[in-house]
């Protein structure tokens, strides 16, 4: 009976992502990891995984883990882990990603680089190695970079593009599973210190175009909360981040129209060191 139900669990999410990749590039709450993507002052150290460029705003060494409890299962967690060390330069980062089970699973590591060139305009790239694998059936990967610029209109409003796979290419030599392209537009504004609207803008091969949009409010320095929706599927999604000292701890939730709530916790880590401080 176990061994039915794997299987439906793997044939269900492979109709619902499409592609493999899909499971692993886009987590349920990928607007509320990303946010502070688009921002000077709502920056973190998840915010590369977004747009790479983002990194370039790092200023202190910084780690951050993630992990989402997609639609209440157990076999459709994901897990994400970064990290950040801003240098004289450039700035470089570590991401990992884990999503599913002992039955389907894809994991991604990749390595990224970003700096500023001027006050104007931050530019970012990172490359992946990226694998699925299917126990009774096959195991695949494939290297593939993305890489992103953010432009810093006004001292208020922020845009820029991003690119993942932007030259596609089959996942292995002896198949015809195909890693998509993804192409990504963002903008955000701070309306001040405390209130950021950021939204972006993506369009994936073969997929209709979907819109993630959402805002962040800081009731004080200590408190903030996060609020928005994904039009692809109409998944709201919300959560809240309470800081002290170098550490940060965030609750999010989303809820999918047919298949749920999917929670999400995420810790990050902070590290003020002279040593590793830009000029």
């Amino acid at each position: 009976m176990r061994k039915i139900y794997a299987l439906f669990l793997v044939i269900l999410i492979l109709i619902n992502t499409n592609l493999p990749a899909q499971s692993l590039r886009r987590p349920i709450a990928a607007s509320y990891i990303g946010l502070g993507a688009y921002s000077i002052n709502h920056v973190d150290v998840f915010s590369f995984t977004s747009n790479q460029a983002a990194l370039a705003q790092i200023k202190n060494p910084a780690i951050g883990v993630y992990g989402e409890k997609r639609f209440m299962l157990d076999a459709t967690n994901m897990y994400s882990a970064v990290a950040a060390l801003p240098t004289k330069q450039g700035n470089f980062g570590i991401q990992a990603d884990y999503f599913g089970f002992k039955n389907y699973n894809e994991s991604q590591i990749g390595v990224a680089y970003a700096r500023s060139l001027g006050k104007l305009l931050d530019i970012g790239i990172k490359f992946n190695y990226y694998s699925f694998r299917i126990p009774a059936y096959q195991n695949s990967s494939s290297i593939n970079f993305e890489i992103g610029a953010i432009l810093h209109l006004t001292a208020r409003l922020n845009a820029g593009i991003h690119f993942y796979n932007p030259v596609g290419g089959n996942l292995s030599k002896t198949n015809n599973e195909k890693l998509s392209s993804i192409y990504k537009f963002g903008f955000g504004y701070e309306a001040s210190e405390n209130f950021l609207m950021s939204a972006e803008i993506i369009k994936e091969e073969d997929l209709p175009v979907n819109v993630n949009a959402g805002v962040q409010y800081n009731f004080l320095k200590q408190f903030f909360a996060r609020a928005g929706i994904a039009s692809e599927n109409e998944s709201p999604y919300a959560g809240a981040g309470v800081s002290w000292n170098s550490i940060r701890l965030d609750i999010s939730a989303s809820y999918h129209p047919q298949l749920g709530f999917s929670p999400g916790l995420m810790l990050i880590v902070n590290f003020k060191s002279k040593k590793f401080e830009k000029n």
